[in-house]
């Protein structure tokens, strides 16, 4: 806390350039940062206290939006550290596997949203296969690399006491590939949102992107920017806490660095 003042001070000095530029400038796409608090609380948080100060527009598109990352970002790392460690462990596999996910991961995502629409229709299904693709990538490669170069002593030093497979995985490969998984979640984090917002702006009738695709086909834009402040004020909550679980979890790791 006594650090704050320090680090965060170039917050209000850019939000005050921002107010008195834009208000000299009278620029029409680029409202000033009170004008958009304002309508970022009128359109998200005046709503009553019983439901958490929440709007009819937040419940019906901020909380499904948030469903939907959530989904699929759970999905995607679940399969991305399943099939990275199967395939970090497994030198045969990696031979195969590895031009495929080069392949995988060299496709943008927003391209596959065609694919997608023809796939699963307009629509929730749509949007959490659109994250689960995106997100995938950075989990997997990085689950590989963790779990192909888990120290060799660790594993002889396992083999020796006699410990099966299971608990070798679960007690050495695992925890030695952590540092490196986590380093993929961290970025399938953001990626997830980006991914949740594209999808919106492509093939969906709720959510946040949508809603902001609603005000700029509308020339309301104190509403478009405010939905894209709510976007950063997500993006940095959901970085914030998995910050904290990652420190929380590598504890171990963090105090030996």
């Amino acid at each position: 806390m006594r650090g704050l003042p320090a680090r965060w001070w170039i917050v209000p000095a850019t939000l005050a350039a921002w107010e008195l530029l834009t208000r000299r400038a009278q620029a029409v796409y680029f409202p000033p940062p009170t004008v958009i608090v304002t309508r970022l609380h009128e359109m998200w948080f005046s709503g009553p206290a019983t439901r958490l100060f929440l709007t009819d527009d937040a419940l019906g598109n901020v909380l499904p939006s948030l469903g939907r990352l959530l989904l699929g970002w759970s999905v995607a790392c679940l399969a991305g550290i399943v099939a990275g460690v199967t395939v970090g462990r497994s030198t045969r596999l990696s031979d195969y596997a590895g031009p495929l996910i080069q392949l995988g991961r060299s496709i943008p995502p927003p391209a596959l949203l065609p694919i997608f629409l023809l796939l699963f229709g307009v629509g929730s299904p749509m949007q959490v296969a659109a994250i689960v693709f995106g997100v995938t990538w950075p989990v997997l490669i990085n689950s590989v690399d963790g779990a192909r170069y888990v120290d060799r002593g660790y594993l002889e030093t396992a083999q020796v006491f006699g410990v099966n497979r299971v608990r070798r995985l679960l007690l050495v490969i695992l925890p030695a590939a952590a540092p490196k998984i986590f380093a993929g979640l961290r970025l399938s984090v953001s990626l997830a949102l980006i991914m949740m917002i594209v999808s919106e702006l492509v093939g969906s009738t709720e959510g946040i992107g949508y809603r902001m695709l609603v005000a700029q086909s509308e020339l309301d834009i104190p509403s478009m920017w405010s939905a894209i402040t709510l976007i950063g004020l997500l993006g940095f909550v959901l970085n914030t806490a998995f910050l904290r679980v990652e420190r929380r979890v590598l504890a171990w790791h963090l105090a030996r660095t």
